[in-house]
């Protein structure tokens, strides 16, 4: 079993968003602005995109597909300080 290697939020963060910054998916704005772990996922968070009304938009998809992705590649490898 692998070992997880702990690191602090900022840290993480940084490499969050060089990792959505060099996503072929990456859209202008979309960044990860804070990460918390629950039950060894890292749940990341940030802009949605949402319009005037609080209603998703084609870029909410996105940003959510996006952060699903860093908990993907990100939780096995990293725990939170």
């Amino acid at each position: 079993m692998s070992t997880k290697k702990t690191i602090s939020q900022d840290e993480l963060l940084m490499i969050a968003n060089q990792m959505i910054q060099e996503h072929d998916a990456y859209l202008d704005g979309m960044r990860a602005t804070s990460v918390e772990e629950r039950d060894g996922v890292l749940i990341f968070k940030g802009e949605y995109f949402l319009d005037d009304n609080g209603i998703p938009t084609e870029k909410t998809t996105a940003v959510f597909n996006m952060f699903k992705f860093l908990a993907h590649k990100l939780s096995p490898e990293f725990t939170l300080s």
